[in-house]
């Protein structure tokens, strides 16, 4: 998509603020520009600050296998994140890198138009849920916006905690069955002309969209409090 292609070179020339500075490479984001869902990271890292390209360290490598366990891969969908270049030493992003990168994501969000969005981690998760709890919110669908937001653990997580990858295969299998519930995608060019001729009156039940076959959506919950003795889980 031209739109995109354009929106690319735009977050590569940015220098509204500071991380512009100690870049190596702006990461606009890629995959599908027609993908029914979207991925939102925190923002680059090491490595895709180096390459230019979102979630190809060892986070990215988890986020493959998730993908292929629910019959996607890279191609099928769109990668982005917060922020567009990574802050120095990945410390989190400041509220003023947030700010100036949120017209790029807004502009994704708008020319890709997913059916669901999915914040990987706390830093993604706020740009829906303001001082929402990821461990509170994840693997649930909520309607925010007029698109489906599916929030997930941050694949990182897993690396930091390997007793978060069995929950993070469950809720990806989530999202899948999420999918499922949408049904297929609308195909990306016409169908050819069926050579039989059209029936003489409509089928006996014709099909229509119904949101009944998508999960119960629920309000933004509010801010998780700790539970006793604190939580040992990272949030990313």
């Amino acid at each position: 998509m031209v739109e995109l292609a354009a929106l690319a070179d735009r977050v590569r020339a940015c220098t509204t603020c500071a991380l512009a500075a100690t870049r190596t490479n702006a990461v606009p984001g890629e995959g599908s520009p027609t993908a029914r869902v979207l991925f939102v990271g925190e923002g680059p890292g090491y490595n895709e600050d180096r390459q230019g390209r979102p979630f190809v360290g060892a986070a990215g490598s988890f986020l493959n296998q998730m993908l292929a366990s629910i019959g996607l891969s890279r191609e099928d969908v769109y990668i982005a994140n917060m922020v567009k270049c990574r802050p120095p030493e990945n410390r989190d992003p400041l509220p003023e890198e947030l700010a100036a990168c949120a017209h790029f994501l807004d502009e994704q969000i708008a020319l890709i138009a997913p059916r669901v969005i999915v914040p990987l981690g706390r830093h993604a998760l706020s740009r829906w849920f303001p001082g929402g709890s990821i461990s509170r919110l994840r693997a649930k669908a909520r309607r925010v916006e007029g698109r489906l937001i599916f929030p997930l653990y941050h694949p990182a997580a897993a690396l930091h905690n390997g007793g978060l990858r069995a929950t993070i295969e469950a809720d990806f299998r989530a999202l899948g069955d999420l999918l499922a519930s949408l049904g297929a995608p609308e195909p990306s060019t016409p169908q050819r002309a069926t050579t039989h001729p059209p029936p003489t009156e409509p089928p006996a039940e014709a099909h229509r969209p119904s949101t009944t076959h998508l999960p119960p959506t629920e309000p933004p919950a509010e801010a998780d409090q700790p539970p006793p003795g604190g939580s040992q889980l990272p949030m990313f």
